[in-house]
This record gives C-alpha cells, structure tokens and sequence, in this order.
C-alpha cells in the first residue's frame, strides 16, 4: 500500500529537514515507539506498539537512513519488523522531500508499505486509506491515498497516515503553522 502526506512548517527547509532526521527527536512523537539502540549515524533499532482495529500488535525492528541528500533537502527511510509474540512482519519505505513553502517549507513523504501476519490477516479493509480529520485550528492534515470508498463513520485509523500526522503536528508546535489544509 502506498501513502501520501504533506504539511507546512512555519521554519526554514534546513531546520526541518535537519529534525525529521533526528531520530531522538522524531520517536518522542510516536505514542508506542521507543529507541532502544542508535546502530550508527544511519541505522537505528527500536520498538513500536500499534493498535489495529481490535488487535494490539507490538514490533521490534531496525530503521535506516537508506538514501539522503543534504543539498536536495530529501532522504529515504527503509524500516523493517517482527512481531513480538508472532510471526508477523511489517516493511516501509518512506521518500522524504521538504521544499521552501514562502517563509517556511513544505514536507512530502510517500510510503510503500507492507503488513503480514495477525494484522494482515484481519483483513486490508482496517488499514487502508484514512485521513486524520482536520485539526480545529485549521492547522495541516496529513493525507493518504488513494482516496476511500468507505463511508466516512466506517473509515479505520490507518496506523502508518497517524504516524506522519503526530510528525507533522509535533512540527507545527515546534515551528509555528503555515497554511490551512494540504488536502490535495
């Protein structure tokens, strides 16, 4: 499955780039994630609990910084895992891209991912395409896409858009807002 997502930050494409990198500081926006092991400058370990529908399913596994171009503000972040209790696995590759948006910047991410065991198993329907609602102050959303054909009281949460979502809102906090709605 593949999602894409974009928010604007109020601050400058160096300082945004530079913190969606930081590791330390991207994990502490994740409710579930923990860092247990910085590998090298690249490559990180760590855990993640996520709540699918009815299933709680718990990961270990390993991230790396694949690609990344300073110059061109984007990175590629590979990410593999296994269940804790199962047989379970979970893969994404996730194309960073921040831009300068008037006096801040723009963040894209597009990820591939791949789920299988108990959460696959439960059926695709609880993990696709959702988009967290709006915001009340109007602040940036993050999308996914395709768009649903569900009805929008049956729409799950997908795991994965939630994820960019609490990034971008931690960004938004950080930085300052720009924008109204990215919805594309």
């Amino acid at each position: 499955m593949q999602l894409e997502n974009s928010f604007q930050v109020g601050a400058p494409p160096e300082r945004v780039f530079g913190y969606l990198l930081d590791v330390n500081k991207v994990v502490g926006c994740v409710p579930g994630a923990e860092l247990t092991e910085v590998v090298d400058a690249s490559t990180f370990k760590g855990k993640v609990k996520v709540k699918v529908g009815p299933i709680s399913v718990a990961y270990n596994g390993t991230a790396r910084i694949s690609e990344r171009s300073e110059s061109e503000r984007t990175a590629t972040l590979t990410a593999e895992g296994r269940e804790t209790t199962g047989q379970g696995t979970a893969r994404a590759t996730a194309h960073m891209t921040v831009e300068p948006a008037g006096d801040g910047s723009t963040v894209r991410i597009v990820t591939d991912y791949h789920v299988a065991g108990r959460v696959a198993s439960f059926g695709r329907g609880v993990m696709e395409d959702v988009s967290p609602p709006d915001n009340p102050s109007g602040g940036a959303t993050a999308n996914s896409s395709p768009p649903s054909t569900q009805p929008a009281s049956a729409q799950p949460i997908n795991a994965f858009g939630l994820f960019l979502h609490l990034i971008s809102l931690r960004l938004q906090r950080l930085f300052g807002r720009r924008g109204s709605d990215t919805r594309g």
